[in-house]
């Protein structure tokens, strides 16, 4: 079964709180999904395999530590998952980034795939999943399946807040994938948003609401 890690350290909550608050612009909102996500990346990679090589440094050579085995892909579901790629990719710039486009029927609250690119060597990738909102589960899940159907065997997924029910669809549906959540929340409500939540975050990324 995949685990599910909720990051509590304090720089990561504090600028959740700011997230949040309706008050908050969009110029800003933007800038602080990009910086939680680097720092969510900085600690959902710590497991990473590395081998030791030899550095010659200008006064002796180093034993230093390099990534080892596969490459990594970041694949945003569009278009709120597009808000985290940039924090991301200023971490790992060698990382690939690839797009899954989804939206959700508003009647039945499933996902509809509407645009699919990844790199030829996908299947070869360590892929992290991002989308700052786990609410029902179903565009996660749909994605992780159209990886998995592609070849890809190493996913985990990323998002900023998670609601019970998503984390749970996405235990079902995929119990070899590891969830990595800066908050899961209390629950969905009628409308499926997550509560307390932050709102729509897509349209509060792109300032269309």
């Amino acid at each position: 079964m995949g685990k599910v890690y909720i990051f509590d350290h304090p720089l990561i909550q504090h600028k959740l709180s700011i997230l949040r608050d309706e008050k908050t612009s969009s110029k800003e909102f933007r800038e602080l999904v990009s910086e939680i996500a680097m720092l969510m990346c900085f600690e959902a990679t710590r497991d990473l395999p590395v081998e030791e090589v030899e550095v010659q440094t200008p006064v002796a050579v180093a034993r230093c530590k390099r990534l080892a085995g596969k490459k990594l892909a970041v694949v945003p579901i569009l278009r709120a998952g597009l808000g985290m790629v940039d924090g991301m990719v200023n971490l790992i710039p060698a990382a690939k980034v690839a797009h899954i486009g989804l939206y959700r029927d508003p009647k039945t609250h499933e996902p509809v795939k509407y645009y699919y690119k990844m790199p030829a060597d996908i299947a070869e990738r360590e892929v992290i999943v991002v989308d700052p909102m786990l609410a029902t589960g179903g565009s996660a899940s749909a994605a992780i399946t159209f990886l998995k159907q592609d070849g890809v065997k190493h996913i985990r997924i990323m998002s900023i807040i998670g609601a019970p029910e998503g984390v749970a669809r996405l235990q079902k549906d995929h119990p070899d994938i590891d969830i990595y959540v800066a908050a899961l929340d209390d629950h969905l409500n009628e409308s499926c948003y997550i509560v307390p939540g932050l709102g729509d975050a897509g349209d509060r990324i792109f300032g269309t609401k």
